[in-house]
């Protein structure tokens, strides 16, 4: 039954494989629990209070709210799934809670570190170096995920528009406007970079595959390395920095969760606390009466 719920995520809802990958971990480790404390092989036979044992024992473990509550998740999409195919007559989530965490301010590179990485003489003069750039500038210039980098084909351009059409989560297709200086940088790419084989990708390995996360990952690490000693140094960072920077440029908070894809404004007004951040600090420093 997991696997046809997988399979619905996969297909019907289109998750990303990261998300899809998640959800697996979860469940199975779930009903391995169901298998060694109650002998039970069946996850939709599973009782609330069987639920409840799972999510206490996790939290006697010492795992962090963070992760017990996207277990919580992964229980609630897989049940609802169950009921929603008449599998299961009551939904045993209902008893769950999510736990309490820490809100988190996003964490991003300021202006200064991101003007040094671009101007100075980090990216080699070569194709790699030149592709290393363009994916640097990409994640910075557009706030796009690394799964919709990563997804990027070369029909997604329109350089005479200056933008790019990505495929958000869930299928969910948007237009980012990108500047005058990233379209003249693709263009250049798509002109000097090696023929692609087979393949539509617009990001490329050294080899001439189409790029993977770790990839990108690594390259990221790589350059932010340089100019910054943020210990997360992530595509998602980048997204970070670009929601952040464009607020405290003015930029409407609405407008930012378009570009960003977000579905509704909560998840952008995090970003509004790096700001207020920033205020507190600079009236710190600048009144007399601080």
């Amino acid at each position: 039954m997991i696997n046809t719920f997988l399979d619905s995520l996969q297909f019907e809802k289109r998750s990303s494989m990261h998300t899809i990958t998640s959800y697996k971990t979860d469940l199975e480790q779930f009903s391995k629990y169901l298998l060694f404390q109650y002998e039970l092989n069946q996850p939709e036979s599973a009782e609330p209070a069987m639920l409840r044992s799972w999510i206490v024992s996790l939290m006697e473990e010492g795992l962090s709210p963070v992760s017990v509550n996207r277990k919580i998740a992964s229980l609630r999409s897989f049940y609802g799934y169950l009921r929603k195919k008449n599998l299961v007559k009551l939904d045993p989530t209902k008893i769950l809670s999510a736990l309490k965490t820490r809100k988190k301010l996003p964490v991003y590179v300021e202006e200064k570190s991101m003007e040094m990485l671009f101007d100075g003489e980090g990216f080699q003069e070569d194709e790699p170096g030149f592709r290393d750039k363009v994916i640097m500038e990409l994640l910075y210039g557009s706030g796009m995920r690394l799964s919709e980098l990563i997804g990027l084909e070369v029909s997604d351009l329109d350089l005479k528009g200056k933008t790019i059409r990505v495929m958000g989560k869930r299928a969910k297709e948007r237009m980012i406007p990108i500047s005058s200086s990233l379209t003249e940088l693709l263009s250049k790419y798509l002109t000097e970079r090696a023929p692609a084989e087979d393949t539509d990708a617009l990001i490329l390995t050294d080899s001439g595959k189409p790029a993977y996360p770790v990839f990108i990952q690594r390259t990221v690490k790589k350059y932010l390395s340089t100019v910054t000693t943020l210990s997360q140094k992530s595509p998602h960072v980048l997204r970070h920095t670009y929601a952040t920077h464009l607020l405290n440029r003015g930029a409407d908070l609405n407008a930012i969760k378009e570009l960003l894809g977000h579905v509704n404004l909560a998840a952008t007004q995090i970003y509004t606390h790096n700001s207020i951040e920033k205020l507190k600090k600079t009236h710190q420093q600048a009144h007399p009466k601080a």
